[in-house]
């Protein structure tokens, strides 16, 4: 395994929770489609700079895609209003693992049947294990 990359995606993970932070006060402040705008503006304004300076050239655009990978920028919006919702009433942590569980059970689906064009990956009973642990977490942390 490529440690840098797991400690990347750890550290992707703590964002998220520092995101579940900041917008769930301003949802309340400003209300959530607002913040969830806010959100998408100031990640579009940021990731237009990155590709107009880093994204290589003559890379095929994403036009020339198949229209279902597109279909992933209607999920974020979903995301952020979720979190815009549920974290000033649950809290982040009980957010942020009832999110984790979901990712985790939908990812291991995924990943066994190959969905998406990715290389399917059988799910076993460490998976299986793990899953359960993690939504075991959830119980305890809504008990």
């Amino acid at each position: 395994m490529n440690i840098i990359l797991i400690l990347l995606v750890v550290l992707g993970g703590m964002g998220l929770s520092i995101e579940a932070g900041l917008i769930g006060p301003l949802g309340s402040e400003v209300g959530q489609l607002w913040a969830t705008m806010s959100i998408f503006g100031v990640g579009a304004a940021l990731t237009l700079l990155l590709v107009l300076f880093f994204s290589p050239r003559g890379a095929p655009t994403y036009t020339s895609q198949p229209g279902w990978t597109l279909l992933g920028g209607i999920l974020g919006p979903v995301y952020v209003i979720v979190l815009t919702l549920a974290t000033p009433v649950i809290g982040i942590g009980m957010t942020m693992i009832g999110i984790l569980s979901g990712q985790v059970a939908k990812s291991l689906l995924i990943d066994h049947y190959g969905w998406f064009a990715t290389q399917p990956k059988p799910v076993g009973r460490e998976r299986l294990l793990a899953l359960l642990f993690i939504v075991a977490a959830l119980v305890l942390i809504a008990w």
